[in-house]
């Protein structure tokens, strides 16, 4: 009787799996590419590229709108000091202005367009302040009318060394952390180059770099508005079961979970999880569902402007230690601290500084709230 109640459980779960799994979807996606900041006597000009590409192999998909709206976050309003903002249209055969009036364009199956946003406003982008970017636009296909909006922050990055400070922490009477200030990060900020240009000139020989992997997530691209997840009736059922301050315990974050690793998983760990939670043995669940489910932060989980955000955890933390390590010659580790003492080694570049690293940063060097020092460099006084 058991054994064919869990068949029937696993085959639902399955098919509810492939239902998921191929239910119509938009495959546009959204790519900043690059973006550079000039100045000039009484004004600066600011220059964004993105591009959309149709991942589909044998759909085609159109955008009846776009519009790029922005705003200081921590300067004032931006519109009080906008000296005029431009959108240019590149489809690959010919570039394309748009002045008020966003014409329906369709982008055929595995190609793409490319977009520049220009931005002039009065002379004031200082040290510490950023532009956030929202991509309105629509995606009309085989799958309905799809509203999306995308967040891009642009930060005062070709000032590093001049902006950045340098905090020494005490450890013990060995061991010190340098906690490296940094700029707010986003997805235009390539990850080896930004920590390289950060830590190039301050790093020595047998220092341990360490990053915190909500940072390198955020520069990867990797956190979502949730007003693109489309969350279904069984996310929001699978939520209930999480405690409310458990990131799984929202319909999209749920449904983030669901869409990365299969309902079929998700469930059948619960269960598990659930009987082990009955003699007293927990997290269970989080072993058997991965990293990517312990690593989501929900909206509010981290600092603005991503709050209103879900992150998600970093892709190959793995090649990015062994990366940055062939380039700055130290080891490195990206690691999930919390004030709370937990310690998690996501990826280091060597097992073996694994141990001293979760001595050393216990007492959370580098901070959880605004002190935007997500780099931190682990170094061995010599007496």
């Amino acid at each position: 009787m058991f054994f064919k109640l869990l068949i029937t459980l696993l085959t639902i779960s399955i098919i509810i799996d492939i239902i998921l799994k191929f239910k119509p979807k938009s495959k546009l996606a959204l790519i900043p590419i690059n973006y550079n900041l000039n100045r000039f006597k009484n004004r600066e000009e600011i220059h964004c590229e993105f591009e959309i590409r149709n991942f589909s192999k044998n759909k085609e998909t159109m955008i009846p709108r776009l519009n790029i709206n922005c705003e200081f976050m921590d300067e004032g309003i931006l519109e009080n000091h906008l000296i005029k903002k431009q959108i240019i249209l590149d489809d690959g055969v010919c570039k394309k202005t748009i002045n008020n009036y966003w014409q329906t364009i369709i982008i055929k199956a595995g190609s793409s367009i490319k977009i520049k946003y220009i931005l002039n406003i009065k002379k004031f982008f200082k040290k510490d302040s950023f532009i956030w970017l929202k991509v309105n636009w629509q995606n009309y296909g085989h799958f309905g009318l799809i509203n999306k909006e995308n967040y891009f922050l642009l930060n005062n990055y070709q000032n590093i060394k001049k902006t950045r400070e340098i905090k020494n922490i005490f450890i013990n009477k060995g061991i010190s952390a340098i906690a490296i200030k940094t700029n707010i990060l986003g997805s235009f900020d390539n990850p080896i180059q930004t920590i390289t240009k950060y830590c190039e000139d301050i790093v020595k020989e047998g220092d341990i770099l360490v990053i915190g992997e909500t940072p390198l997530a955020i520069m990867q691209g990797r956190y979502e508005n949730p007003l693109n997840i489309k969350y279904s009736f069984i996310s929001k059922i699978l939520c209930y079961f999480f405690h409310p301050t458990s990131s799984l315990a929202t319909a999209c974050g749920m449904q983030l979970l669901i869409n990365k690793i299969g309902f079929t998983r998700i469930f059948f760990s619960l269960i598990i999880g659930f009987t082990f939670k009955l003699i007293g043995v927990k997290g269970i669940f989080y072993r058997l569902t991965g990293a990517e489910s312990s690593l989501i932060d929900d909206i509010s989980g981290t600092t603005i402007p991503y709050d209103k955000t879900i992150v998600l955890g970093p892709k190959n933390p793995k090649k990015f230690c062994y990366d940055i390590t062939k380039i700055l010659k130290v080891e490195s580790a990206v690691v999930d601290v919390n004030d709370l003492g937990g310690v998690k080694i996501l990826a280091s570049s060597n097992k073996s500084i694994n141990k001293e690293l979760m001595r050393f940063l216990k007492n959370n060097p580098a901070g959880n709230d605004d002190q935007k020092t997500p780099i931190v460099l682990i170094r061995k006084k010599y007496f």
